[in-house]
């Protein structure tokens, strides 16, 4: 038998240690949601006597036993000032199968809408765009797989569920997934600044379309490849001076400007 190339070792290995990752959840309603989920593979659940009351229908629906914990000696591994509220779960990263497949427009739906963020690192930031990508009803949420926000317990907390239900997806390229977009048929329109069309100018444009809304870490904003990638750049008009947006807020803003697009 020929042996594998080292770099097919590598990926197989790598893969292999992702499986059997786990991350700490923490947090009322990043649990309870968690607990809820049956695509979750939950592991080991810590409570306080409290919080096991609050969650007891979602513990009876997951079938997980639950450890009772002091409230003033918490044991689970949450890293120090985590706001747990006595409740932390660990599980398995969430796998939502390939991001080709979730994205794809499919027959019959309305055209579908995705968040791409350029190396947003900021955990509470990503969980922002999370809430916002469920409430205006985005496909997912897309990011490279190096130099963004992993899942992590940071994350489901901001995201107060939404992780759950809102697919987070981190891709090997941004850019290849782009392009790949692209030729499915999305307009991808990134936010800039600098743009000289407006927000919402840019998403009646390609209103009907399945739509990309691009948008890169503050202060760095889109990488140059990733500006190329996009259809069109567009900015979100400001009153004043000062016209920066924080990225969560900027994607709130966003999917709501492409909700009204669509009428």
């Amino acid at each position: 038998m020929a042996k594998k190339p080292a770099w097919v070792v590598k990926k197989e290995r790598a893969a292999r240690d992702e499986a059997r990752r786990s991350v700490w959840l923490f947090g009322m309603h990043a649990v309870e949601a968690a607990l809820r989920n049956p695509r979750r593979e939950k592991l080991r659940l810590v409570v306080t006597k409290n919080a096991e009351a609050r969650l007891a229908a979602a513990i009876a629906e997951a079938g997980l036993p639950a450890e009772i914990a002091d409230p003033r000696r918490f044991h689970a591994p949450l890293d120090a000032g985590s706001v747990h509220q006595g409740a932390a779960l660990e599980a398995r990263p969430l796998d939502w199968g390939r991001w080709q497949e979730v994205c794809a427009p499919r027959p019959g739906d309305a055209a579908p809408r995705l968040v791409l963020l350029d190396r947003v690192t900021d955990p509470h930031n990503v969980g922002a765009v999370l809430r916002s990508a469920e409430v205006f009803g985005a496909r997912a949420v897309i990011a490279p797989a190096r130099h963004s926000a992993p899942e992590t317990g940071a994350l489901a907390k901001s995201a107060s569920g939404a992780l759950e239900r809102q697919p987070y997806l981190r891709v090997p390229n941004l850019a290849e997934a782009m392009r790949a977009l692209s030729e499915t048929g999305y307009a991808l329109v990134g936010l800039a600044a600098e743009a000289e069309d407006a927000l919402g100018a840019a998403c009646a444009a390609e209103a009907g379309r399945p739509l990309g809304l691009v948008l890169g870490a503050e202060g760095p904003g889109l990488r140059a490849l990733t500006r190329d990638r996009c259809d069109r750049l567009a900015r979100i008009g400001a009153a004043g001076v000062f016209g920066s947006l924080n990225v969560s807020n900027a994607a709130a803003v966003a999917l709501y400007a492409a909700q009204a697009a669509e009428g």
